[in-house]
């Protein structure tokens, strides 16, 4: 797909190149704008496989924007949802067919429709300027460069640097609780790991501790039997001062709310191990034991008043985290990016009607997350007795 080059076109400027990025970006340019991402980072950005439930807004922005599903694996199928007891017994077990995915997966797929010619990586945002007259928005980055076009999106996360700029007083606020993560190779999970857990979506809760997995997409999204990985991730209630200890890393480097694989200190990678022995089910057990390099991430709140400031946006996890329980922060920023491309065709020659149609329903949509994503986070971890801590 080429970009339009079309001078009375008019002109998108998406901070953040991860997924919700690619997301605005893609859709964007097919109602004919002209867009630019800019990302941070100087580099790809990978996951290294991360699972994500397959959800069908981003079956549809790959539809829109012209890949062929069909001709594609989108991700790994599971049969069942399986609970286990503490002792491995399962408790229950029901039909439940879905398709996991990676976030790699989604990522690259995208951003090979996007291409390189306007994906500008080592772009730092500093600054933003509105010139509300000529309903024109400016990004001003570190190096001193200035981008100006007719709309900004910020989808750079949930540390979002356009949230910081324009809605100051809205920031993540910590649950209580973080998620230990962890990624192994399917052939490098034990036989009992395997036989419990591979082909279905596992879960295990005992007080304080939630755990789930599921097979996703190994490398290079390979999808046989053989090449995929396992992703687990395992939910713990730890308080402010356990979890700084947690997000201080091997080297001493203080990683704020998530620590990147490799990372994780000799203390704490050890304390994963041996809790798995004390709280968990033989299969997920072994899962974790058999991950050489488990990582973490504080799960947080974060909801804005508004999503929407003259010609700036903010989109996806910039305006709403919700918890990962709904598994929906993919799918959010899609329905997103969907909608606004919606309302920029239905209104195209009245942008800031546009954006007036477009911010009621994703705000609705986000605090409908936000509030399922708590309500489910809090019963699973906070519901019974609460001695039984992190640390």
């Amino acid at each position: 797909m080429t970009q339009t080059d079309n001078i009375t076109s008019p002109r998108a400027i998406v901070i953040g190149g991860s997924l919700g990025g690619l997301f605005a970006g893609t859709m964007l340019r097919k109602a004919g704008w002209i867009v630019d991402i800019f990302e941070r980072s100087t580099h790809d950005l990978d996951s290294r496989g991360g699972g994500v439930v397959l959800q069908p807004d981003v079956v549809q922005v790959f539809r829109e924007v012209g890949i062929k599903i069909s001709k594609m694996n989108l991700g790994v199928p599971s049969k069942d949802r399986v609970v286990y007891s503490k002792d491995g017994t399962v408790v229950d077990r029901r039909a439940a067919p879905q398709i996991q995915t990676s976030w790699s997966l989604i990522y690259t797929t995208l951003k090979e429709v996007f291409g390189d010619e306007h994906y500008h990586r080592g772009r730092v945002l500093k600054d933003i300027e509105q010139d509300r007259d000529a309903k024109t928005v400016t990004a001003i980055f570190d190096d001193g460069s200035r981008e100006t076009g007719d709309l900004l999106v910020g989808a750079d996360g949930n540390g979002s640097t356009v949230r910081q700029l324009i809605w100051p007083q809205s920031k993540p606020t910590y649950a209580g609780y973080l998620a230990w993560r962890g990624l192994i190779p399917e052939d490098g999970l034990t036989p009992a790991a395997k036989e419990g857990l591979s082909g279905d979506f596992g879960f295990s809760n005992t007080t304080g501790s939630h755990i789930l997995g599921y097979l996703v997409p190994g490398e290079h999204n390979a999808t046989s039997v053989g090449e995929r990985i396992y992703n687990w991730v395992w939910y713990r209630v730890a308080n402010d001062e356990t979890l700084r200890s947690i997000m201080t890393d091997k080297d001493g480097k203080y990683r704020g709310f998530s620590m990147p694989e490799g990372k994780l200190s000799e203390h704490w990678k050890e304390h994963v191990y041996r809790e798995a022995d004390e709280l968990l089910p033989r299969p997920f057990r072994e899962a974790v034991r058999s991950t050489h390099e488990p990582f973490g991430q504080a799960i947080r709140d974060l909801t804005v008043p508004s999503m929407v400031d003259g010609r700036v946006v903010l989109l996806g996890d910039a305006a709403f985290i919700p918890r990962p329980h709904t598994a929906a922060s993919t799918s959010k920023a899609a329905a997103n990016a969907i909608s606004l491309y919606d309302t920029l065709t239905s209104v195209p020659n009245d942008i800031d009607e546009a954006l007036a149609r477009w911010e009621p329903r994703q705000l609705y949509l986000g605090k409908v997350l936000y509030e399922q994503g708590t309500r489910a986070g809090d019963s699973l971890l906070f519901r019974r007795d609460l001695n039984e801590r992190v640390g």
